[in-house]
């Protein structure tokens, strides 16, 4: 809670994080020169860990705690010099990675805690079915990650072991071949599944004794939300791909509308067409959480005409763009026409150019103008390149080009200039 105070004010509610992009109330709080809460935070962890781990059981159990709970810094390329955990944990980490960070230490410790408590119950009959030694509650949530208007859900219950026995594990009629309970597999389509099973252990009297169970699990791809605010952009007249993803919410589950245009589902993107150029269109998502539908986010963009094209000249696989550079002779009559295209590294759309015309100079310094109706050179301007010299140049002017949103423009003119 300190860093949520930290990110949003004393005056908010700590359980409810604002906000999330913070880049320095983690490291405020944790790696302040004064309080050393990092530092102290990694020793006690430590600590605990030398004492639960020979409380836990078996070797292997022991050494994957020791793990989960030994807190060092991995180094990474660009490092200079040791760095401490609390360091590579908090330093310029946003706030809400630091939160989710330290909520599955939390867990973590508490896994170790369970392990330890599940080893100490050995050898004491409470029940005349099972050898236990205590029982204790635990809870047991769906979900630890709750989306705000969601339902948490979980099963407190008693639990208690007799260590001079392992139980059996039955999943759906095979054998878990471990002596732990520990389930482990990678999963491969999407959506939700489930799995069952039960349990078998042999009781005081040396009768089995069995527990069916039955779980579910959601697969989802993994993601992050990158947004950047300044460039909410949308262009009017063509398919604007949209990536929409919900944390723990399966896509099928996602539903989401747009003021001022059109927004349809295409496989795991949406695809956004607006028209009116210099308005707005917002986007609303909901999704299905707990049997109900609810408001999950939304975003604002402005609409925008498309940028115009800059015309060239299509050599092979290339592109001649005019001055400063220059051409062959026989690379220009190998040119077909004129073309155009947006290529700024973000879009790349092609236009259609409508007409164009060329203009060469005598060697009175008269503009001499050719005028083709469409994006092929004309037989006259073909002509007119045979004629050329090295070192000569003329110009492609008045170029109009058709973009996919309908819209006729004239483009910049271009130079082209022989070797």
């Amino acid at each position: 809670w300190m860093i949520v105070n930290e990110a949003d004010g004393s005056d908010h509610d700590p359980l409810e994080l604002k906000n999330e992009d913070d880049l320095n109330a983690a490291g405020q709080v944790m790696l302040n020169p004064l309080s050393h809460r990092g530092a102290s935070l990694r020793e006690k962890v430590h600590a605990f860990r030398d004492l639960v781990v020979p409380l836990v059981g078996d070797t292997a159990r022991q050494q994957s705690v020791r793990e989960l709970l030994t807190l060092d810094a991995q180094p990474a390329k660009g490092d200079i010099g040791p760095v401490t955990w609390e360091t590579k944990s908090f330093d310029n980490m946003p706030a809400v990675a630091a939160v989710t960070m330290l909520t599955k230490l939390q867990n973590d410790i508490r896994t170790a805690e369970s392990d330890a408590y599940n080893y100490l119950i050995s050898n004491v009959d409470i029940t005349n079915d099972l050898r236990v030694n205590e029982l204790k509650a635990y809870v047991i949530p769906k979900s630890n990650m709750i989306i705000r208007g969601g339902k948490y859900s979980a099963q407190i219950v008693l639990a208690a072991v007799d260590t001079a026995q392992r139980p059996v594990v039955y999943i759906g009629g095979s054998r878990l071949n471990n002596n732990t309970g520990l389930y482990e597999f990678v999963p491969g389509a999407l959506g939700t599944h489930s799995f069952s099973g039960y349990i078998e252990v042999m009781g005081a009297d040396g009768t089995p004794f069995k527990r069916e169970f039955t779980s579910e699990y959601t697969v989802i791809e993994p993601m992050a939300t990158i947004s950047p605010t300044m460039m909410n952009v949308l262009y009017a007249g063509i398919d604007n791909p949209i990536s929409i993803s919900v944390p723990g919410v399966p896509m099928e589950q996602i539903t989401a509308t747009i003021s001022n245009g059109t927004l349809t589902r295409n496989g795991n993107l949406w695809v956004a067409r607006v028209s009116k150029v210099g308005g707005e269109a917002d986007i609303s998502v909901s999704a299905q959480v707990e049997g109900r539908t609810m408001a999950v986010g939304a975003m604002k963009f402005r609409i925008r005409k498309l940028p115009d094209p800059t015309a060239y000249l299509a050599i092979g696989d290339g592109q001649y763009k005019g001055t400063p550079k220059r051409i062959s002779k026989g690379a220009l009559l190998g040119c077909r026409g004129v073309s155009a295209a947006l290529d700024d590294g973000i879009l790349q759309i092609q236009y259609s150019v409508v007409s164009f015309s060329t203009v060469f100079f005598d060697q009175m310094g008269n503009g001499i103008p050719e005028v083709s109706a469409g994006n092929s050179f004309s037989a006259r301007q073909v002509e007119q390149f045979k004629r050329l010299k090295p070192g000569k140049s003329f110009f492609i002017t008045n170029i109009k080009a058709k973009g996919p949103d309908g819209i006729v423009r004239d483009i910049s003119p271009m130079e082209v200039r022989l070797n």
